[in-house]
């Protein structure tokens, strides 16, 4: 791992990236037709998808150091610019369509001529800019699905209008109210209506909401105060060693996780030192690098660490990986920025538990591993509830990744409970329906069927704690998993009571401490992102009917020992001392609560 990462590094590693996709564009670069499977949008929308998203990479590194821009790289895309957009080339771009594709790629484009205007669209071709204009203008009245797609019209538009081409300001206006509506507290957007919270606030939400601010000269005073709101948090979704937090969707944009660091930085909003925020972006980009993505090709592919296709969707195509691109915004601060030359402080890395209300999560960090602690994430909007692992888990962490295989994906073991039913069904959480949060404490329950499953977690050392009241049929069985670990090589498992730990590089570990009956490990093969060996440890219990309480204690470390807290249950209360001395208590059903009573300082109370 480097010491520092200056600018000349970032700059050599975007134009790596550029040269290895070079070979694979279209007669005249129009298109960027990289080998992987395609995406349902179809190989020309894919290889639209391939220059636009590599544009916005060239774009970062020509518009932050002008005097030093390569003619070559500027030819490339201005030939490919001119070619996009002719009707009668064979590879021209696709028109932009309701709910398209090409929504996206547009805004991309628009972003990087913006940036680039000076170098690159102001010296084309007067009929080739024209055409470049009326391609983009395709946009206006186009149909974008709710979520941050409004803000790809958004920033397209913006840009028509400052090159005199075709907009609709009604529009522009409109869709930045439905961003508002969208605003939750703390910084934190919902991507469209209901529980959608991942990566998609930070590199889409508060990127192009700032944008536009920028392409249109608007004041940006609120939207930098949420953006410095939301980076006091969101700083810590990052471990020690540069590894992001494995939740949400199109998590295969890898490095774009770091867009709204750079973002703080470009814009004054920013409550990490400039200094600490290169460091934080350079050990993310150097943890990619150690585990395999650019490639041997130098190409970035469908997966996280290695190419794995069920961690993706159905619209990330072969060049999908390339909005990679955002996280190399910070070229954009050009070669005398002070983010570059800053102390490189550490952004430390000390134990953590920081409540975040808005999205329904526990950050918890010991031992290196940072854990996300799920009660408000679903991604479901109001009108469905899906089932998906990125979203509907309890738990995630910078180190694992849930089991998204087929097989992992069907039984979803791993940080879920289960309800197996007398009749062969199993529960699943679909829907999160909150219950509460505080300081080291969220709750949440789920209901699927005749089942409801109310799990409250509490963060008490290396453990997490997870108290859970079950309402189900005599009979039934319950299930809880722990971390999903994966590995190059088999993981090692140790059952020792109603103890289940697998072990790898770290430890995944889940104890039973009220209402189990036996601890397990679930093995699988290429179903994890991580690594082609995955274990998951798990508990088993019978429900006695009505309602029952079951305990466990869940942790991911690095193999540290650790003594599981010694609980005491009375009816739906659950009690115990925590590792600081403090004594706490849970309790779940009608009236619930929690408190933890604190051998110095402050009591934290919460009721329903």
């Amino acid at each position: 791992m480097r010491a520092d990462h200056p600018r000349d590094h970032w700059v050599k590693v975007a134009d790596g990236l550029l040269d290895a996709v070079t070979p694979y564009a279209t007669p005249g670069f129009a298109q960027y037709r990289l080998p992987g499977r395609t995406s349902w949008a179809g190989p020309e929308s894919d290889g639209l998808e391939g220059f636009a998203r590599t544009f916005l990479i060239a774009a970062f590194r020509l518009a932050g150091d002008p005097a030093n821009a390569p003619a070559t790289l500027l030819e490339r895309y201005a030939e490919g610019l001119a070619h996009g957009t002719d009707p009668g080339h064979e590879h021209a771009w696709p028109p932009i369509a309701d709910g398209h594709q090409t929504i996206v790629e547009a805004a991309s484009i628009a972003i990087a001529l913006h940036e680039t205007r000076p170098l690159l669209f102001d010296r084309l071709d007067p009929d080739v800019r024209e055409r470049v204009v009326s391609w983009l203008g395709g946009i206006v009245g186009k149909h974008a699905w709710p979520c941050n797609w409004v803000l790809f019209k958004v920033i397209v538009e913006q840009f028509l209008a400052g090159v005199g081409g075709p907009y609709d300001q009604g529009e522009i206006d409109r869709h930045l109210a439905d961003v508002e509506r969208w605003y939750v507290g703390d910084g934190w957007y919902t991507d469209g209506a209901g529980q959608n919270y991942d990566y998609y606030c930070g590199w889409a939400i508060h990127l192009y909401t700032l944008w536009w601010a920028r392409m249109s000269g608007a004041d940006a005073t609120v939207y930098k105060e949420r953006l410095r709101t939301f980076l006091d948090g969101y700083r810590h979704f990052f471990a020690p060693d540069g590894a992001p937090m494995h939740q949400g969707r199109s998590l295969t944009y890898r490095m774009a996780s770091l867009a709204p660091l750079w973002l703080g930085t470009l814009f004054d909003a920013s409550p990490i030192e400039p200094g600490t925020t290169r460091l934080m972006a350079g050990r993310t980009l150097d943890h990619f690098a150690a585990h395999g993505a650019p490639d041997e090709r130098g190409l970035l592919t469908l997966g996280w660490h290695r190419p794995y296709l069920p961690m993706t969707q159905g619209y990330s195509g072969p060049a999908s990986p390339y909005w990679a691109s955002k996280g190399f915004l910070g070229l954009l601060l050009g070669p005398d920025h002070p983010v570059w030359a800053a102390p490189a402080t550490e952004p430390g890395d000390g134990d953590l538990a920081l409540a975040l209300p808005a999205p329904g999560w526990l950050l918890h960090r010991t031992d290196g591993v940072t854990r996300l602690v799920n009660h408000g994430s679903d991604g479901n909007d109001p009108d469905s509830a899906k089932d998906d692992p990125h979203y509907t888990k309890l738990g995630y962490s910078t180190h694992t990744a849930p089991e998204t295989g087929p097989g992992g994906r069907a039984e979803n073991i791993d940080n879920h409970v289960t309800v197996l039913l007398p009749d062969g069904r199993a529960t699943r959480r679909r829907r999160i329906e909150r219950i509460g949060i505080a300081d080291g404490f969220a709750a949440s329950r789920y209901t699927d069927g005749e089942v409801v499953v109310e799990s409250a977690s509490v963060l008490d050392g290396p453990w997490e704690v997870r108290v859970h009241r079950v309402t189900a049929p005599a009979g039934s069985v319950v299930r809880e998993g722990g971390h999903a670990l994966a590995s190059g090589e088999p993981c090692d498992v140790a059952l020792d009571g109603l103890t289940a730990s697998v072990s790898a590089t770290l430890t995944s570990e889940i104890t039973g401490l009220h209402g189990w009956r036996t601890a397990q490990a679930a093995l699988r093969q290429d179903e994890n992102a991580y690594g082609p060996h995955s274990a998951t440890p798990f508990l088993v219990g019978t429900h006695p009917g009505r309602h029952a309480i079951f305990v466990s204690a869940v942790r991911l470390d690095r193999g540290s020992p650790a003594q599981a807290p010694d609980i005491r249950v009375e009816g739906d209360r659950v009690s115990w001392n925590d590792a600081a001395g403090s004594r706490v208590s849970v309790t779940l059903g009608r009236e619930p609560s929690y408190a933890r009573n604190r051998s110095v300082g402050d009591r934290v109370v919460w009721t329903g």
